[in-house]
């Protein structure tokens, strides 16, 4: 019975947390460059 609900249930996670780890890695991005400029500017 599970096993016949885990391929949807996996591929709905599957887009959700493709969606979390995709704002995530933007968000890394995002601080990244802040720290560089705030780097430089200080300097």
């Amino acid at each position: 019975m599970l096993s016949q609900f885990l391929p949807l249930y996996n591929y709905n996670m599957g887009v959700v947390l493709i969606g979390v780890f995709a704002l995530v890695c933007v968000a890394l991005v995002v601080m990244l460059v802040s720290f560089m400029n705030g780097g430089k500017k200080k300097k």
